[in-house]
């Protein structure tokens, strides 16, 4: 019954505390040295699709929750006097905050990191615009939303007539690495 005394339940939130933030700095440390991406990654069973780059539960998050909670039990029974259990429920919603926020800043950092792969076969059929002039027969470049991505490509026009700049085209077909286009 010690723990739930208020001295008992001081001395778990500031070991708490102390040994999540120790912890927390040390990943931090060697995710500057070593660089790359120091989580653990799981595999869970779940009924609902999520995007893996959204961890809850990473090493991350949980010692933002266990930083957290030891910090905002220690400072509600110390600073603001509080009574045991208030002071828990109050450290325990500032933790899952914290973990929220974590994970979500994780969520956007990966994002970042993201590489998107073109499938260039889509683009067959879809409109765009030149970006240069193409003579008859040439080479040149296009402006086109390829995977929901704008992008400049190089293609070719087919047709035997000139394509100014900033005129719309049409891809007809993708081989060999190149967009082959003709005037919309």
């Amino acid at each position: 019954m010690e723990f739930f005394t208020s001295e008992g339940l001081v001395k778990v939130f500031y070991y708490t505390a102390l040994i999540s933030t120790t912890l927390y700095i040390l990943k931090m440390f060697i995710f500057a040295v070593f660089g790359g991406d120091t989580e653990v990654h799981t595999d869970f069973n779940s009924s609902f699709e999520t995007d893996q780059s959204f961890d809850f539960l990473s090493v991350q998050s949980v010692l933002a929750f266990l930083m957290g909670t030891g910090w905002m039990g220690l400072t509600a029974l110390k600073t603001w006097g509080l009574k045991s259990l208030w002071a828990a429920l109050i450290a325990i919603v500032f933790g899952l905050i914290l973990m929220t926020i974590s994970a979500y800043l994780m969520f956007c950092v990966r994002k970042l990191n993201k590489r998107v792969v073109k499938d260039y076969t889509k683009a067959i059929g879809c409109v765009g615009k030149a970006y240069t002039k193409f003579e008859p027969k040439g080479i040149g470049q296009i402006e086109i939303e390829i995977n929901k991505q704008l992008s400049i490509e190089e293609a070719e026009n087919v047709s035997d007539e000139i394509i100014e700049a900033f005129s719309p085209v049409k891809v007809i077909r993708y081989e060999n690495n190149k967009l082959y286009i003709e005037k919309e």
